[in-house]
């Protein structure tokens, strides 16, 4: 399918690039893309994890094995199987294996809570389950409320040769017990080797409009939002990544970091290497203290990361030519400013790299990244150029007129990125995806930004409240509806405070009701109320008891206020 586009402003940094200004998408599905790259780089290194390599031929064996061993499990076409996982290998081999069989990959963070963890399941209506160990207790505990058919367990050495296994078995892993008498869990070693008994297809034909991949997100309200995304969603993330950023060749390593179940670890840092003979390095548990042992034993080619992922390379003791391989550097998830910019790009010289940070933005709605600055053009707020295929207009809040040059309003998008949907949610739908008076869909982001003098993108700030804390989004609106929920509670706002390496963290603002007292008591209540019900974390860093939070002419919290006054407290 070929798109035509009409001319548009940063068109001329296409030209400048050599980047075409339309692209070709197959009509298949994400599986089938790995398959074509296979077939053309078979003995490339797909990944490797903790130094055990794995070839694009030997991936799709394993693909295929996990594949029969689904269907032999009972998974149809159309069943929706839940991932809980880090970056392992049996993480992406399931993602695959779950695409390859016609299924639906429902993807949710590991360190969800477990009434979370509940929904996700629930709204996907998922009966399988790909769980690490770590967390095996919070999904067996939902068994028989999410009406769990099958529980596949995970422990994090399974995808290492015997002595490495065995190392990573005495020095890392806290064992957890699993229930040998319960039929419906079954370690990963055992449902894989009963992938034998099916001996019949399991590679469905699905086309790129066939949903794929269902991720999590706070749309436009802060409350869970079920976002489906598309075979071809997917599959065009990694086409117009490939073709925004010249790096990207056979051969060439991705440093993924970037968990599997966000869409900018899965789009860019897993789908586009493994559909370009590009190798992903699986780090299932990032910490800085382990950054240079892992740059040195990997040298990557790609470093792609959030802002404090940088701000801990910087704080990494490197030698001079350590960053040598590295040919390409990507931010997302968060701004970017001149001052860090400068100083990343300063280290990455210092210690052999060429590559200068690029600084991308995108959305969970609109498949991970969707536009990417250009390589030699930075300026505060700078989000860049639209991805091939993909419109931008920034319209008047609140109407769909279109604003000129340097006019700031909400950010739209259009193109072969934008979801299909929330699941189970027509009415958010609705107010994201809205068709426009010029006959085209448009994906309203909640983001305000401008079209600069340039012809690039600018990043304003968003209109729904949200805080990012290490890359991760956190909305106050839902913290607030859980600590309001109990009794002692009258109301509260939660607002985000400066943090030297998150960048933000959560603070709990909260006015009791009469007759109740503060102190650490209800502290404690309250804290545990929300960890039954968000991520850790999400979980505020400290709360603050008011008799009263000041207010707006209208009558609603004054949250700027609050934010005003932490950043006055912290001078």
């Amino acid at each position: 399918m070929k798109k035509n586009q009409s001319k548009k402003p940063w068109l001329s940094f296409y030209e400048e690039e050599g980047v075409p200004s339309t692209l070709e998408y197959p009509d298949c599905s994400m599986v089938d893309m790995v398959i074509e790259s296979a077939e053309k780089w078979p003995d490339n290194t797909a990944y490797s994890y903790f130094g055990h390599k794995v070839t694009f031929k030997n991936f799709v064996k394993k693909i295929e094995k996990t594949a029969r061993a689904l269907k032999n499990y009972g998974v149809k076409e159309g069943d929706r199987v839940t991932i809980c996982m880090p970056n392992t290998p049996e993480g992406i081999t399931m993602v695959y294996a779950v695409n390859m069989v016609g299924a639906v990959c429902n993807m949710v963070h590991p360190l969800s809570s477990e009434k979370e963890l509940e929904y996700y399941i629930k709204v996907a209506e998922s009966k399988y389950v790909l769980v690490i160990d770590a967390v095996f207790d919070k999904i067996y505990r939902l068994r028989d409320t999410a009406n769990l058919e099958r529980i596949i367990v995970v422990r994090p050495s399974a995808g290492l040769g015997f002595l490495k296994k065995k190392l990573y078995n005495a020095l890392h892993i806290k064992k957890v017990r699993i229930p040998s008498s319960d039929n419906r869990v079954v370690l990963w070693e055992d449902f894989i080797a009963n992938s034998y008994f099916y001996q019949g297809n399991y590679h469905e034909k699905r086309g790129a409009n066939d949903l794929a991949i269902i991720m999590y997100s706070g749309g436009t309200t802060g409350a869970p939002k079920a976002v489906m995304l598309s075979n071809l969603n997917i599959n065009a993330e990694s086409i117009c990544d490939a073709t925004m950023i010249r790096q990207c060749v056979p051969g060439a390593t991705v440093l993924s970091i970037l968990p599997l179940f966000h869409c900018f670890g899965l789009g860019v840092c897993i789908h586009t290497p493994l559909c370009k003979g590009m190798g992903c390095i699986l780090i299932p548990a990032f910490s800085h203290k382990d950054f240079a042992d892992i740059i040195r034993k990997n040298s990557p080619s790609f470093i792609v990361g959030v802002p404090t992922l940088f701000e801990a390379l910087l704080n990494t003791k490197l030698r001079k030519t350590d960053l040598k391989s590295v040919t390409a550097v990507i931010c997302g998830g968060d701004a970017l400013n001149q001052t860090l910019r400068d100083k990343i790009n300063k280290f990455l010289k210092d210690h052999g790299s060429e590559a200068k940070i690029r600084v991308g933005y995108g959305l969970t709605e609109g498949s991970g990244a969707v536009c990417l600055s250009p390589e030699n053009s930075f300026a505060d707020g700078i989000i860049g150029v639209p991805f091939p295929d993909m419109d931008f207009k920034i319209i008047k809040n609140d109407t769909f007129k279109a604003l000129p040059v340097g006019g700031e309003g909400e950010i739209c998008i259009s193109g072969p990125l934008v979801m299909m949907g929330y699941l189970g949610d027509d009415e958010e739908t609705a107010k994201t995806i809205r068709l426009h008076d010029d006959g085209k869909i448009w994906l309203h982001t909640g983001d305000l930004g401008k079209l600069g003098e340039d012809g690039l993108i600018y990043f304003a700030q968003r209109l729904k409240r949200m805080i990012i804390s290490s890359g991760y989004n956190i909305y106050p609106t839902h913290l607030e509806s859980i600590i309001n929920s109990h009794e002692g509670v009258l109301t509260s706002t939660v607002i985000g405070i400066d943090h030297h390496y998150k960048g933000q963290v959560p603070k709990a603002f909260v006015v009791l009701k009469p007759g109740y007292k503060a102190g650490k008591k209800i502290e404690k209540e309250i804290r545990a109320l929300l960890e039954r019900n968000v991520p850790i974390y999400a979980l505020p860093v400290a709360y603050e008891f008011r008799d009263k939070l000041p207010q707006t002419l209208v009558g609603k919290v004054a949250f700027k206020k609050l934010e005003a006054e932490e950043k006055a407290r912290k001078k």
